[in-house]
């Protein structure tokens, strides 16, 4: 790739060609997964909540950490990433319709959560301890403010940006600004309570309170190795090679190389303290979850969400290798449904991995559907927010 001129206007094709089939390819997938899933709902109900949990929290992961990211850009005004904020904007967008998508598990939360089932609230003084907050209609309402929360961040940053397309209005750009500062907060409060009530109520003994951190580093990691998937995406079909240039990829690639310790320390330090405590309660979480053949798993993060990635991408030509980025994001992003997994599934199947055709349907489903919506809307508008008053400095950089 040869070194790009210094511009500051943009020469590329702005809008992701249509007759690109690519969201129905997805939504065609998504609806295959769809059907076979419901034909698994009255085959095997039990395990269909499960799995639909699963895949819920791996869909929502992404889309969530996709807001943070495009926060996070506002407030420290980053010039740099600007090229490439579309993307992201875009991924966050569904967080509109994440919430419709939450309705089915309401259905299966005798199946999935232990503190909902009558006979073990009689008998279970520490569930009964936790009835003030663990109780079906106060989840309900929790769960309605989360989404609330998040559609309204997400619609406002997206539909700003979109705005800002139209006309370079500054006025709107001083508003992301303040719109995300408090929405950080209110994000990082959001998370950690949905990760608590999605997951961690789940074993209603366990409790950790660096799990919301844990989650949200998963999905912040895992939402790096999305974005860099789609730039090289475009780039390889041709698509906005003289907007996103060399360092701007470098750039990304230097976050997931951060962010893959960053999860290695939270994952590591919630167990840390959780073994050497040694509260039966509390490491019966774990226990589960390292017995049999779920332990191989764990080491499977250690190792390839931590080691690999930061062995692979610690060198800075690695960083623009468009081939070993598309590698060890694919991985990543593999392991964060696999590390959805092992949150979810040791509760069900106890000593051992026990794949179901459920977990790859409704996979399948979730990923197709919410595929399909994300390249169907980023055809809608401009792939680069191009009156964005930092335009110029992301186009410069290298």
């Amino acid at each position: 790739m040869s070194m790009d001129h210094h511009h500051t206007t943009l020469t590329d094709r702005l809008t992701f060609p249509e007759e690109n089939k690519i969201a129905t390819a997805f939504f065609g997938a998504g609806f295959v997964g769809i059907a076979l899933s419901l034909i698994g709902l009255f085959v095997n109900t039990e395990q269909f909540f499960f799995s639909y949990l699963t895949s819920f929290t791996f869909i929502a992961s992404l889309s969530l950490g996709a807001l943070f990211f495009v926060m996070l850009q506002h407030i420290t005004r980053s010039g740099w990433s600007v090229v490439l904020r579309r993307i992201p904007e875009t991924m966050s967008f569904q967080l509109l319709w994440l919430g419709l998508l939450f309705v089915p598990i309401l259905f299966g939360l005798e199946f999935l959560y232990e503190w909902t089932r009558p006979e073990l609230i009689a008998t279970d003084e520490l569930i009964q301890h936790k009835q003030p907050f663990l109780n079906i209609p106060f989840f309900i309402v929790r769960n309605v403010i989360y989404f609330s929360v998040w559609a309204f961040l997400a619609y406002k940053l997206y539909r700003n940006s979109v705005t800002m397309d139209r006309e370079a209005n500054h006025a709107l750009d001083r508003q992301q600004r303040v719109i995300s500062a408090p929405g950080i907060l209110v994000f990082a409060f959001t998370v950690a309570f949905a990760s608590f009530d999605w997951l961690m109520s789940m074993d209603s003994g366990w409790f950790s309170t660096m799990f919301g951190i844990y989650y949200f580093a998963m999905s912040f990691q895992s939402v790096l190795a999305v974005v860099l998937l789609l730039v090289i995406y475009l780039l390889g079909k041709g698509l906005l090679t003289s907007t996103i240039n060399r360092s701007h990829i470098h750039d990304m690639a230097a976050l997931l190389f951060g962010f893959s310790v960053f999860y290695a320390y939270i994952a590591f330090s919630q167990f840390l303290l959780i073994y050497y405590a040694n509260f039966p309660k509390e490491i019966l979480w774990f226990y589960y979850r390292f017995e049999g053949s779920w332990i191989f798993l764990a080491y499977l993060f250690l190792i390839g969400r931590f080691v690999i990635p930061f062995v692979l991408l610690l060198g800075k030509k690695a960083k623009t290798n468009h081939k070993l980025l598309v590698g060890v994001s694919l991985w990543i992003v593999l392991l964060q449904f696999l590390e959805m997994y092992w949150i979810v599934m040791p509760i069900l199947h106890k000593g051992a991995i026990t794949f179901h055709w459920l977990d790859l349907t409704l996979l399948v489903a979730f990923f197709g559907v919410s595929a399909g919506l994300f390249f169907r809307q980023f055809a809608r508008h401009s792939m680069v927010p191009k009156n964005d008053p930092l335009l110029a400095e992301s186009l410069n950089k290298h």
